[in-house]
């Protein structure tokens, strides 16, 4: 698996060598497995360096605390959502709006549903858990914005922006509601998600 962008994260340091990203590679690899396992309130750095296999002194030259590995964690998954997004489009018409909506929310739901520690983390937005922030749905429209616009034909301003920002704002909190109601996401909920998209979206962009 690739490691972990770091020119986006809190890493304390850089991996230099592919022996030191393969490590940091293994370490956000285990703080999923455990988030998922034991939550994050019972999440420790040393049982992430255990279930590694590296020392401890591994885990902090990358991270201070734990909260910094859940934000570098987050931006990985952010990292490889846009891939998914990016993969799945690519035999798809260029201008086709409906095909990069459903690619953006069916990845989603596909991170969400196998994604280990996902459920937690996501983008950033759950941690500490339950709190919801603004900023990384932020985050998710300015990469979007940046991933469609060329595929759209549209330029990357502000309207495009907002526009995303909105789609973002309303998905995720529906997606977050289908999860609750079923804990692999209630189909019902999911289809009227993607009917309040196509209805929105199609009166921006088409």
């Amino acid at each position: 698996m690739k490691p972990v962008p770091h020119d986006a994260t809190s890493l304390r340091r850089a991996p230099v060598q592919r022996r030191s990203a393969e490590r940091l590679t293994r370490i956000l690899d285990a703080c999923a497995d455990l988030l998922d396992e034991v939550g994050y309130d019972a999440l420790s750095t040393r049982a992430v360096a255990l279930r590694a296999g590296v020392p401890i002194g591994s885990v902090y030259r990358f991270f201070g605390n734990k909260r910094q590995m859940a934000d570098a964690l987050a931006q990985r998954n952010l990292e490889r959502y846009s891939e998914r997004v990016t993969e799945r489009l690519k035999d798809a018409r260029r201008g086709d709006w409906r095909a990069a909506m459903d690619a953006v929310l069916d990845e989603y739901l596909a991170m969400k549903r196998t994604a280990p520690g996902f459920s937690l983390v996501d983008f950033g937005n759950q941690i500490p858990v339950g709190a919801r922030h603004a900023e990384p749905n932020h985050r998710v429209a300015d990469r979007l914005t940046d991933l469609l616009s060329g595929y759209l034909g549209r330029s990357p301003d502000e309207d495009l922006r907002r526009t995303f920002l909105v789609a973002v704002e309303a998905s995720d909190t529906l997606v977050q509601l289908a999860f609750r109601v079923d804990p692999d996401g209630d189909e019902a909920i999911i289809r009227e998600t993607r009917e309040l998209l196509r209805a929105y979206l199609g009166r921006v962009l088409d």
